[in-house]
């Protein structure tokens, strides 16, 4: 088992630690039936997670394409002509 995975009779008998490694080393993974089931994280992460960026700006700037060698390229599209009668 990794040492970020427990499982549920585990975490629940050592739950002081569980807590203590979300907070020290990260995320922690309870598997249930060796399964992933839930995740435990500190709440600094949690927080961290949930918030929403304020402008456009800050959200493209933390976007998990950022740095990742994507191009988008726009069609140089110069519109249609509209007639009027």
């Amino acid at each position: 088992m990794a040492d970020d995975a427990w499982s549920v009779a585990e975490a629940k008998a050592k739950f002081s630690e569980l807590v203590e490694r979300a907070r020290t080393e990260g995320p922690q993974h309870i598997t249930r039936n060796g399964r992933d089931a839930v995740v435990v994280v500190s709440a600094e992460e949690w927080a961290k997670r949930r918030r929403e960026p304020k402008t456009i700006l800050e959200y493209l700037e933390n976007s998990p394409l950022k740095g990742s060698g994507l191009v988008i390229e726009r069609d140089p599209d110069i519109g249609r002509v509209i007639e009027f009668d």
